[in-house]
């Protein structure tokens, strides 16, 4: 139990090390998925700590920002999914649920969930960063 938990810790501290040292990596291009992908995924989500970019009005670049950071989860996400998940997951998200809804709904293993957590959680952090800088921009204008 002991490996597994400093696992995570390492890789969730690699992860902030990565989000701390290299911002450009929360600016990645959006790549685009295959065409023969099953999946779709809801490209906006509401929670508590964020509002959509039209609410906030950010700027063009800022939304593809957000938008590229949310693909990517949705790929890592893909990935750690098998087959009958992924198919579950997109009849949840053509359902209308939004993707945090539509994840609770799989049946999924400890493994995968705790994959899932740290690459939301990740996620977060990311477009933390992009609203903080959001923010401190309007600040100093």
């Amino acid at each position: 139990m002991a490996i597994h938990l400093t696992k995570r810790l390492s890789v969730f501290a690699n992860i902030l090390a990565l989000v701390l040292f290299m911002p450009g990596i929360a600016l990645a291009a959006p790549v685009q998925l295959p065409t023969t992908s099953g999946v779709i995924f809801a490209q906006t989500t509401k929670t508590a700590s964020y509002s959509t970019s039209s609410e906030i009005n950010l700027t063009p670049l800022q939304s593809q920002q957000l938008q590229a950071v949310r693909q990517r989860r949705n790929r890592e996400i893909e990935v750690v999914l098998n087959t009958s998940q992924r198919v579950q997951l997109t009849h949840n998200l053509r359902a209308g649920k939004n993707i945090n809804q539509a994840l609770e709904t799989l049946n999924l293993q400890p493994e995968q969930r705790e994959l899932v957590k740290a690459i939301v959680q990740f996620t977060n952090l990311k477009m933390k960063v992009v609203s903080s800088r959001y923010s401190l921009k309007l600040q100093t204008n």
